[in-house]
């Protein structure tokens, strides 16, 4: 989905196709008929963005074979679907029963995450569209905390810089302007937009920025404004926006929230959780942790990193961060030029719902996604861009 900013440039909307596990180019292709085509479909337009996961296998055998890269050109433009960002941040397995901390390995140290980030980005510049020249994709905040020491950084700021000049020389011979953008994460090295800046600033390079998740920028309680002025300030480009929310608790003493949490207390993914206190943000590496014991004071609002459906928040006592989210949206693209023009609808935890509240049938995850996109679309209309065909 395209919109038309009232400065004139466009600014995208896509969905992260990483709701829909598939580790192989053949699975990538299936989703593309079962799932992005029929939300198209659903909302009646022409055209839909979509923010593709090519996990590592796919990513391989795209860059591999020039045949097989056209053959998802062609089915993309066949099936009314357009790419200008990819997900980069999961490197395999995010299908898996159990990913917890895997999703964060390989890290920016290991050779690995350069050499599929680079391949990424090769693929990229031959999907995106014909009156396209800009991409964005997102990647690991550099790495989980734990045993990540100076070495290790400054072996991931060399591979960052290393990707920059790929990104130079990509530019010089296809045309096509590819930037990377660190998704900060509660948990990780770079757990807020804070934390990106030093890093960021130290590789100098503007084609390696940050990635704003709206679920995460509120799991870690900052303030959207706060947060995008000091990115501004510091010359740290917004490559892209992932546009989602958080679970919010707000008096996680109560008997009944606690209930209600712990339907929200899944073992597939990490749900970091977070409070603030007088002393700064306190949290847990799981949304179980936080509610066993007494690991996380409980005199003031929880919030868990929990994607939950943009357009259908928790039935109290719970509710979702959708206000962060629309604070976040406003600065990025509300303003006289829009600070980024990659949004991405990322709820990919829509399977791990607590067991009521997931779609039964395809469907009916077809009908929610395409929820979540005309609420981000009226969002976007509500503050003066225009859609176009």
């Amino acid at each position: 989905m395209r919109f038309r900013h009232p400065d004139g440039s466009i600014v995208h909307l896509a969905y992260c196709t990483n709701v829909h596990p598939a580790e192989t180019l053949g699975g990538v292709l299936a989703q593309l008929r079962d799932h992005c085509e029929p939300v198209r479909r659903r909302l009646g337009r022409d055209r839909l963005g979509v923010g593709l996961w090519l996990a590592k296998d796919a990513s391989h055998a795209l860059v591999t074979d020039p045949a097989a890269l056209r053959a998802l050109r062609s089915e993309l433009d066949r099936r009314g679907l357009e790419v200008v960002t990819l997900n980069g941040f999961p490197y395999e397995g995010f299908g898996a029963q159990e990913v917890k901390y895997r999703v964060y390995r390989p890290d920016w140290a290991d050779p690995e995450r350069l050499a599929h980030t680079t391949a990424l980005a090769r693929v990229l510049a031959r999907l995106l569209p014909d009156d396209v020249t800009e991409g964005s994709i997102s990647t690991l905040p550099l790495a989980w905390r734990t045993a990540y020491d100076d070495d290790r950084a400054a072996t991931a700021r060399a591979a960052l810089a290393t990707l920059a000049e790929r990104l130079d020389a990509l530019h010089e011979l296809t045309g096509r302007s590819l930037r990377v953008g660190l998704e900060p994460e509660p948990g990780c090295t770079v757990e807020t937009t804070a934390d990106a800046i030093a890093p960021l600033t130290a590789i100098g390079h503007d084609r390696i920025g940050v990635c704003v998740d709206t679920c995460h920028l509120a799991t870690s309680f900052e303030d959207p404004h706060t947060a995008l002025d000091a990115l501004a300030e510091a010359r740290v480009p917004v490559v892209k926006s992932q546009l989602s929310a958080a679970l919010h608790a707000e008096h996680p003493r109560l008997p009944e929230v606690r209930a209600a949490l712990a339907a929200f207390d899944e073992p597939r993914f990490l749900h970091q959780t977070r409070t603030t206190t007088a002393t700064g943000l306190r949290g847990t590496d799981d949304l179980g942790e936080a509610l066993t014991g007494d690991a996380l004071p409980d005199t003031a609002p929880w919030r868990a990193h929990f994607h939950v459906p943009l357009h259908a928040a928790p039935a109290a006592p719970l509710t979702s961060t959708l206000p962060v989210l629309r604070a976040a949206l406003t600065r990025l693209v509300g303003g006289p030029h829009p600070l980024t023009r990659h949004l991405e609808v990322e709820t990919y935890t829509w399977q791990a719902l607590p067991p009521e509240l997931r779609p039964r049938a395809r469907a009916q995850l077809v009908d929610g996604i395409a929820a979540e996109l005309t609420l981000a679309r009226d969002l976007l209309t509500d503050l003066g861009l225009k859609e176009l065909p």
